[in-house]
């Protein structure tokens, strides 16, 4: 879910967001819902930079969504029950555990977040080539339904595989 810059401080629908280590975005997020073999996009919500993920990932969400693959933004109950009730099993990066032997904690905690992480890999490639190639770091106009549209007619990057 990258941040895209809004046109402008004036646009009333952009809101701020300060993550920890980088500077404050004025503008949206993007959310989506992509297939986790082909990393093609299935789904995509856009909101104010400010809405927390776990709220609004919901919309990207398909139906029948089998294993569910995110960050630790997503952790949360709210999340986490809407993917139980469409069926499907949610995978979400663990950042901290409980345990008395450090050693052995931090090894469950790597063996959990290890295929979470290859898969995840591929669909940031998502963010990182709309922003690279397609010119997302900024949106063109101001209001929410505009960066909608901006965002949907984005091309979604696709895999190929060689003959």
């Amino acid at each position: 879910m990258p941040n895209i810059a809004s046109a402008s401080e004036d646009d009333d629908d952009a809101r701020w967001v300060k993550h920890e280590g980088k500077r404050a975005v004025h503008g949206f997020k993007a959310h989506v819902g992509a297939d986790a073999d082909t990393a093609l996009v299935e789904a995509v919500s856009v909101t104010s930079a400010n809405i927390n993920d776990g709220n609004a990932g919901l919309e990207a969400l398909p139906n029948n969504p089998g294993e569910v693959y995110a960050d630790s933004a997503y952790r949360g109950n709210h999340f986490l029950g809407a993917v139980r009730a469409k069926g499907g099993v949610p995978r979400i990066v663990a950042t901290g555990m409980w345990g008395r032997n450090e050693t052995e904690t931090l090894r469950k905690r790597h063996q959990w977040n290890q295929p979470i992480h290859r898969v995840r890999g591929r669909i940031e490639k998502i963010f990182g080539t709309w922003k690279r190639s397609y010119g997302l770091r900024r949106m063109r106009w101001r209001g929410l339904a505009k960066a909608v549209v901006q965002v949907h007619l984005t091309p979604s990057p696709t895999t190929s595989s060689a003959p």
